[in-house]
């Protein structure tokens, strides 16, 4: 029964998104006790509970981009516009212009790709991730960013991830800036 529910659940969120989750009904199927396991990850990934939506999803996509090509990068951003996010935050953060971001998305943007790419500067940008929403808000961007990055390794490690496509935000391409020039 458990599983009749977790596969409706899962084609549920495949219509929603129009997303491929292949890889996740393959675990289900051969290991219903690794899904079950994995399962309630997808439920963390979702956790929020002191920073904005703007800064929440920047640091979600900046978790997608380290380790996709698009599927899962273009399931972040329709979860982001779903959010209340807005298109040109969105589309700010995935082509890195902190110019065009409004500052809680550039705080989210700037903490996750400082702890990606294990720069100098992540200590400075935790400090101001602390300083506007307190230890609660870097939690909520670490599990952002680092949830992000998982779900995409994951299909990768079972070998799922064979598509790339370009990203659009409400059907409008963006192209994307995976690393800084």
């Amino acid at each position: 029964m458990r599983s009749w529910i977790a596969r409706r659940s899962l084609r549920a969120f495949a219509k929603r998104f129009g997303y491929d989750v292949s890889y996740l009904e393959m675990i289900l199927n051969v290991s219903p006790s690794a899904f079950f396991k994995f399962a309630p990850l997808m439920k963390a990934a979702a956790h929020r509970e002191s920073v904005p939506v703007d800064a929440s999803f920047a640091a979600k996509i900046v978790g997608a981009l380290a380790e996709d090509c698009g599927p899962c990068t273009q399931l972040i951003v329709d979860m982001a516009l779903e959010a209340g996010m807005a298109k040109d935050q969105i589309e700010a953060v995935l082509r890195r212009d902190p110019r065009a971001m409004n500052d809680a998305t550039t705080l989210g943007f700037r903490f996750a790709d400082a702890v990606v790419r294990r720069a100098s500067e992540e200590d400075e940008f935790r400090d101001a991730v602390r300083a506007q929403w307190g230890q609660k808000g870097v939690i909520d961007l670490t599990l952002a960013l680092q949830l992000g990055r998982m779900f995409p390794m994951v299909k990768a490690g079972l070998g799922y991830a064979k598509e790339c496509r370009r990203v659009s935000v409400s059907g409008h391409n963006v192209d994307v800036v995976k690393q800084a020039a």
